[in-house]
């Protein structure tokens, strides 16, 4: 199983320019901790995460560094503490390089890396650009629905491809995971209510060769996303 089997294709994304109050607004709708910088063209720039944004009040007090402690951190580390706290846009405060994968990356290959980073999520991306994104939570989806040994067709790839593709377009859907092996459908995720819930399960009920489905949808918590 690769990356491009288990990857959340629908990605919320953020441009270099978009303010920092904008990306807390997201992360906080999405009930995400991370989003990816990209440029015009879906090229990927950097990530930010809810650890970029913490501490920005507190810091944005303008508290005068003690002198014992300006003696000891080296001007880099200050600049870059600087950055962090009065930043205003995703460019500002970003991290980068990013650690990414491409498509055809194992499962295997992707638990290392995070194991090794100490990340919780990392892109996907094909000739530079953004196409999906790997969670811990689809990591261990896709550990947990598929043995070791199997491979996700090309029919599981195009029918999970078409089946995103409709959630997308005519659901609007982000937060549903999509797995395909052998034809058969697992839907993880949450979903907003049980309307929603019904209308995934017959768009993966009405994609051809489908053999079965496994619906492991959760309803979102009362007051989920609310600013």
């Amino acid at each position: 199983m690769r990356a491009v089997d288990i990857m959340t294709p629908q990605v919320v994304s953020v441009s270099p320019e978009t303010a920092v109050q904008e990306i807390a607004r997201l992360l906080l709708a999405h009930r995400i901790s991370a989003v990816p910088v990209v440029d015009g063209d879906q090229h990927l720039l950097g990530m930010v995460s809810e650890g970029d944004l913490m501490g920005r009040n507190e810091n944005q007090a303008e508290q005068p560094t003690p002198w014992w402690l300006a003696l000891v951190s080296s001007g880099p580390e200050t600049a870059a503490s600087y950055i962090k706290t009065h930043g205003q846009t995703a460019q500002d405060i970003m991290s980068h390089p990013v650690v990414d994968v491409e498509e055809d990356a194992s499962v295997a290959e992707i638990a290392r890396l995070l194991e090794k980073r100490h990340i919780k999520r990392v892109p996907v991306t094909r000739d530079g650009k953004l196409v999906g994104i790997v969670s811990r939570a689809n990591l261990l989806q896709g550990l947990a629905t598929a043995p070791a040994p199997s491979e996700a067709t090309v029919d599981d790839r195009s029918l999970r491809d078409a089946l995103n593709q409709e959630l997308e377009e005519k659901l609007n859907t982000v937060r549903v995971n999509v797995i395909v092996t052998d034809g058969v459908v697992e839907l993880w995720g949450l979903v907003a209510s049980d309307e929603e819930m019904k209308a995934v399960q017959l768009a993966a009920k009405n994609q051809p060769g489908v053999k079965r489905i496994e619906n492991n949808l959760s309803r979102m918590p009362l007051g989920f996303g609310a600013l």
